[in-house]
């Protein structure tokens, strides 16, 4: 159970809201951490990874993409995302090329293999919801509020670093 967090002045206050149980970036970590190891095991019989898979997705609904806007709609830096586009390409899911109308810029695009693994992927968010013990409702609600969450936070890192860019 997380302790509930004082006033501010009360005298318990520094204490309780340092305590790790009352942090929610740790509550988010940790249920991230959960979330891999459910999917670790549902995503070995596709052969991928929870990296692998989220691309995956974004390759299957949104089709041939740069890896720039791959890794913006993964909200992943070139150097994590072309380590996972070599695996990916290496078990022949995803091809990589440069771009005919700009050679400075790589597509992604799905292999035949790769666009036949979606059909086997499709059970994949039946076994996570099931796994969460959560109704379909309540999992909207949850995805809605960590989506606002992430604006929100988002927003304050950008500020932050707009005030301090703007510090001499």
């Amino acid at each position: 159970m997380t302790a509930p967090l004082p006033p501010a002045g009360h005298e318990n206050a520094t204490e309780n809201w340092l305590r790790l149980d009352s942090q929610i970036c740790f509550s988010l970590h940790a249920a991230s951490r959960a979330f891999n190891g459910v999917y670790r095991v549902i995503l070995k019989d596709l052969g991928l990874t929870y990296p692998q898979y989220l691309v995956m997705l974004v390759l299957w609904e949104r089709g041939t993409m740069p890896v720039k806007r791959l890794g913006e709609h993964l909200r992943l830096d070139s150097g994590t995302l072309s380590p996972l586009l070599k695996r990916l390409e290496a078990a022949g899911l995803v091809d990589r090329e440069r771009s005919a109308r700009d050679e400075r810029s790589v597509e992604v695009r799905l292999t035949e293999e790769g666009a036949a693994l979606r059909e086997r992927a499709v059970e994949v968010p039946r076994r996570i919801v099931t796994a969460t013990g959560l109704g379909l409702t309540e999992i909207g609600e949850l995805r809605d509020r960590l989506d606002h969450l992430t604006a929100a936070l988002d927003t304050a890192t950008s500020q932050d670093t707009a005030a301090a860019d703007a510090t001499p």
